[in-house]
């Protein structure tokens, strides 16, 4: 961010938060002494990187690995008798299922790379799953929450570690059946649509698993072979 040319403008979300830039390179130039690897490397460091950030951001807590998880919300659920209803009964065993088969996969991939090989597709694939349960554990915990959803830690506040500090059992339930929202559940949903944005796109994951998992036929793309400034070029020119 030091060279000339490099501005950049925060990106408040809806959480209230700013984790995001906007940034504009105007003719910046870089020296060559601020190589990363090899010159023509560029692009398997790049992959290499997102597929360990993928992994990375696929651990058990519900917001890219951080936060409140499925045997969390089970817990507190449980600590309310809310277990009683059969029907939520289903729905929290199809979040620890779906749980369990993301902390089997990340062994799987953890494996891996104890054995020297770099993340494959499979990260694309944790990705794509943990982003769908994320938003799974969050919408259930806020209905379950019932009105005391819409009332308690009212504003998108709350940090991503809340829980880990106050404790997860020690969260305040609402006198009744189910479990109230803590602030870290209130900005848990309200940040949950990010998950299948950041870090590759929902529909980016799923393309990368149909082509290189499932050897499905590649999007057309007209161009292809084209190197950035080729396809910037205006038509014709």
């Amino acid at each position: 961010t030091d060279l000339p040319g490099i501005t950049m403008s925060p990106i408040v979300d809806m959480t209230s938060a700013h984790s995001f830039n906007q940034v504009f390179f105007d003719d910046v130039r870089i020296p060559a002494s601020l190589l990363v690897g090899e010159e023509g490397d560029g692009w398997r460091l790049a992959r290499v990187t997102l597929a360990n950030e993928r992994v990375s951001l696929s651990s058990a807590g519900s917001l890219w690995g951080d936060g409140p998880s499925a045997d969390d919300l089970l817990e507190l659920v449980r600590q309310a008798g809310g277990t009683s209803d059969p029907v939520l009964r289903q729905r929290l065993a199809a979040l620890y299922c779906e749980a369990e088969v993301l902390r089997l996969n990340r062994l799987r991939t953890l494996s891996a790379q104890l054995a020297g090989r770099e993340p494959g597709s499979e990260a694309n694939i944790q990705k794509a799953m943990a982003d769908d349960h994320g938003q799974h554990v969050m919408a259930l915990a806020k209905e379950v929450s019932g009105t005391s959803g819409m009332l308690v830690g009212s504003g998108p506040v709350g940090r991503l570690d809340a829980s880990k500090e106050e404790g997860t059992t020690e969260n305040r339930l609402t006198t009744g059946q189910f479990p109230g929202v803590s602030s870290i559940w209130h900005y848990g949903y309200v940040f949950s649509p990010a998950l299948t944005l950041g870090g590759g796109t929902f529909a980016v994951q799923r393309n990368i698993i149909a082509e290189r998992v499932l050897g499905l036929p590649r999007e057309p793309d007209a161009q292809r072979g084209l190197s950035w400034s080729e396809a910037r070029a205006p038509q014709g020119a």
